[in-house]
């Protein structure tokens, strides 16, 4: 995957998919319903809120798991979410997306009892092109049932407002993702760690596979609507 902020990596990827497009306009029929520039916001509260002027250009409806290791904590254990899995669909139940934890490479990794090539953030990747975009909530930007109880259902994993930090363009110049800036979680169902299976010494190592569902919007800057099609 190659890194989007090389210029010109970037320079010569427009100018294939450019050609690309010509050549096959008409002939290749792309998923419906895949993106769009008039994507819809729900209401939501103003912390996952994104106010600098970027623009959502794609929503992938999710279904699948939040998933939890038992592991200690302070002077005793509890749940730790060690990746979601999830795929995304358009309005068509088309896959359009995968949702992971995976290692930015765009990042140095911090924690030197890993071994993974950079930080790891949570992840989508473009089912049809492979680009990406890694990103990472904020202190301060999300809304749980607690402090947002009109917007997120009880007993839901927060909403969320993640800012890219690495985006990349997929082996073959796919883009779609390349130019994200931002991403929410909003409606979100399920997927909090259970109350039982980790209460002693003893659950450590424990799994447990939590299923939710939640919609995920993603922005880009005003001046690239158009790119990544």
């Amino acid at each position: 995957m190659e890194n989007r902020n090389s210029p010109k990596n970037g320079r010569t990827t427009r100018i294939l998919l450019t050609a690309c497009a010509a050549a096959f306009a008409g002939a290749v029929a792309l998923p419906k319903a895949a993106y769009a520039d008039d994507v819809t916001l729900p209401p939501m509260p103003a912390a996952v809120q994104v106010t600098n002027g970027d623009i959502p250009f794609l929503v992938g409806h999710a279904i699948g798991t939040q998933n939890y290791v038992c592991l200690p904590s302070g002077s005793g254990v509890a749940f730790v979410l060690f990746t979601p899995e999830a795929t995304l669909s358009n309005d068509g139940d088309e896959q359009i997306i995968t949702h992971f934890f995976s290692p930015n490479p765009f990042e140095p990794n911090s924690n030197p009892a890993l071994s993974a090539r950079g930080t790891i953030r949570a992840t989508w990747q473009d089912s049809r092109d492979s680009s990406a975009v890694w990103a990472q909530a904020k202190a301060g930007d999300s809304a749980t049932s607690v402090t947002d109880p009109d917007f997120v259902a009880q007993n839901s994993v927060a909403w969320l407002k993640l800012t890219a930090v690495g985006n990349g363009i997929g082996p073959m110049g796919g883009d779609r993702l390349a130019d994200v800036t931002f991403v929410q979680r909003l409606s979100t169902h399920g997927g909090v760690a259970p109350a039982t299976g980790c209460t002693s010494s003893a659950d450590i190592g424990h799994l447990a596979f939590v299923p939710y569902t939640a919609d995920y919007f993603f922005y880009r800057h005003p001046e690239t609507q158009g790119h990544g099609k």
